[in-house]
């Protein structure tokens, strides 16, 4: 398998919109919105260009992910993040690592740029190979989604020691 990882281009969005909807089709966890959620993010202030990804095999796109901007509001100061939202696997390419490349070339990349640490919505048990906790772990709280769902990973060690606050989706 000839693997290419590279960042999305604005002549595949439509493309990347029907990908997101039938790649969440058959995931475990979704609420049908995943493909407006990636528009929605590429439309604001938020979206890194650099840091939207695909996965292609001849041609043909099998992953998506994005890393977008984000912010842990304290009392005092926000804290800048990365979101991780959302990853896609296409369904007969999952459980070959597609997945796996797609965050680690994105942690690559947002390293590269000056970011420290990312923050996401999931599955706990898939996200924790990558260094991914509980964000509760480093004192960022969120109030509208179950606390184990909400993790946090440091791109660089320490670099959420003396956060603390609340993400809001």
């Amino acid at each position: 398998m000839n693997l290419i990882i590279r960042t999305e281009h604005e002549k595949e969005f439509n493309q990347i919109y029907d990908f997101v909807r039938i790649a969440f089709e058959t995931a475990q966890v979704s609420d049908g919105n995943e493909q407006n959620f990636v528009n929605e993010l590429r439309a604001s202030e938020n979206y890194i260009p650099e840091l939207a990804l695909v996965a292609l095999v001849d041609g043909n796109i099998i992953g998506h992910i994005m890393l977008t901007k984000y912010i842990v509001q304290d009392l005092n100061q926000n804290h800048d993040v990365l979101l991780l939202a959302p990853l896609s696997v296409d369904l007969n390419y999952r459980g070959q690592g597609i997945g796996s490349k797609l965050v680690m070339k994105s942690f690559e990349l947002a390293r590269k740029m000056g970011y420290t640490a990312v923050v996401l919505v999931g599955d706990p048990a898939y996200y924790q190979r990558f260094g991914f906790k509980s964000s509760v772990d480093f004192g960022i709280n969120c109030h509208e989604i179950p606390a184990q769902y909400i993790q946090a990973c440091e791109l660089v060690e320490g670099s959420l020691d003396n956060v603390f606050g609340t993400l809001t989706f």
